[in-house]
């Protein structure tokens, strides 16, 4: 529980950024780290607060234990702070870095809006272990003879690949872009997370045994059923791609796009691929981003790191308080006004703004039409105006995975929103030998709640191999 007064002693101090003058000058990470000496206050401010909500249900999908390391930073223990964190999260670096943190909302210190840095501290610990080489590959002592196809290297592919590789099975990741990491690459801007991180990953795993295989789409450059035919099981892990669509007028005008294949195209220039698809530029325009959620903010920092001249953001919902009422709502993730770094670098953000259309001349986009809205987002009569746009982005969620090709072939039930119909005790689709997780099962969620259902897919896996697992839920 780190010091018993340290709540009362120490301030919470997070790690700071760059000024956004100089961050949005390059796409590499811009947090400036804590010291070990401040880390050690911050932990030492974990109360004894006898019900650790933060690792319950309410906090930490992956049950982070978090009190626990806590202390040890606090005791200086760094190296049993990352075997622990390890133990319940495969990838801490990753989530340390780009989780909202519902942990902190849950933390007891939020009563009085000074929760613990958890996040802060989670990041910490897992750099170190890195940097102490103390993260190494851990291979199967023995193995069992069964092979696993996991289609799909997203958070939630990943960590069931290791896993499943730990408990001595052959597994195989099947990849349809140049690199593994799915989202984490090719959807997160390097300015929240680096794309090192994950390659250090996939040499650890790769070292476990697990064999990668880039470039491969399953259900279109190899068909389902010869993956499903040459494996013990299957695990879809390919994430909700298909992007919801708002069916707007001027929607197919030049300048206008959906998200993803923006922060897709500019992830692979950063990362030196080859873009092969005509240009997304932001550079010396007007960009309206519409949507109110991470992806949208995402849209907005790498706009301003490509040269923007200006960046608005579009959301339906009414401006939420500052501040939550926390008897009514903690220790659950509560609407509050959250301002990211992305939207601190410059955004104007318009609330209760609906988008009514697309304008367009000679086939271009010229601006968007909007509308303030009611409690119903209903259009209010007379509260029409418009935003000049030269470029337009839509990033308003995920209508579940993409219909064509695996889920045509392998034939899987769905359900009403397109999710594959599964449980989260064994995760097992309703085609013989095959598993689904992360997005594909629970629909668009956070990369924390995909590692989670990565690692319990592994243990159901191990479960129908072996008849039993040794795995972690």
């Amino acid at each position: 529980m780190g010091k018993v007064t340290g709540f009362l002693e120490y301030d919470r101090q997070e790690q700071k950024y760059q000024l956004a003058g100089e961050r949005i000058r390059h796409f590499r990470e811009f947090t400036l780290p804590l010291d070990d000496s401040d880390l050690k206050k911050q932990a030492a401010r974990c109360m004894d607060c006898g019900i650790p909500f933060c690792h319950g249900p309410t906090g930490c999908p992956v049950h982070n234990q978090i009190p626990d390391w806590n202390d040890l930073v606090f005791q200086n223990d760094w190296e049993e702070a990352a075997r622990n964190l390890h133990s319940t999260n495969n990838f801490p670096e990753f989530t340390g870095r780009i989780c909202p943190a519902p942990c902190e909302e849950a933390c007891t210190l939020n009563l009085e809006n000074q929760p613990v840095a958890i996040k802060t501290i989670e990041q910490a610990i897992a750099d170190k272990a890195w940097e102490m080489g103390w993260i190494k590959p851990e291979p199967a002592s023995t193995t069992t003879g069964k092979r696993v196809a996991i289609i799909g290297s997203g958070p939630a592919g990943l960590a069931a690949a290791q896993q499943l590789a730990r408990a001595g099975h052959e597994v195989h990741v099947f990849e349809r872009e140049a690199k593994p990491g799915g989202l984490l690459r090719y959807g997160i801007p390097d300015f929240k997370m680096e794309k090192y991180h994950i390659d250090r990953r996939v040499k650890q795993m790769e070292a476990e045994g697990v064999t990668f295989h880039c470039g491969v789409n399953v259900g279109v450059t190899k068909t389902f059923a010869s993956l499903h035919n040459e494996y013990d099981a299957v695990l879809f892990a390919a994430g909700a791609e298909d992007p919801r669509n708002p069916n707007l007028p001027g929607q197919d005008l030049v300048g206008v796009h959906y998200a993803m294949p923006y922060l897709t195209q500019s992830n692979k220039r950063v990362g030196s691929e080859a873009v092969a698809d005509e240009p997304i530029l932001a550079a010396g325009k007007h960009v309206i981003v519409i949507g109110g959620g991470d992806t949208a903010s995402d849209c907005v920092g790498t706009a301003f790191r490509q040269g923007a001249l200006s960046v608005t953001q579009l959301d339906i919902r009414p401006k939420p308080p500052e501040r939550e009422d926390k008897l009514t709502v903690w220790p659950y993730w509560p609407t509050k006004m959250r301002t990211s770094s992305s939207q601190a670098e410059g955004a104007e953000r318009e609330f209760q703004a609906a988008t009514l259309g697309i304008e367009g001349k000679k086939g271009r986009v010229i601006g968007v039409q909007c509308a303030r809205v009611d409690e119903k987002r209903q259009p209010i009569a007379g509260s029409e105006f418009m935003l000049k746009a030269d470029l337009v982005f839509l990033a308003i969620g995920f209508a579940g995975s993409v219909k064509e090709g695996l889920l045509a072939q392998s034939g899987v039930e769905l359900d009403r929103r397109g999710n594959v119909i599964a449980n989260d005790r064994d995760y097992r689709a309703s085609s013989d030998k095959v598993f689904v997780a992360g997005d594909m099962r629970r629909g668009q969620s956070l990369v924390v709640w995909a590692i989670r259902e990565g690692r319990q897919a592994a243990h159901a896996i191990d479960t129908y191999l072996t008849g039993a697992s040794d795995l972690p839920r």
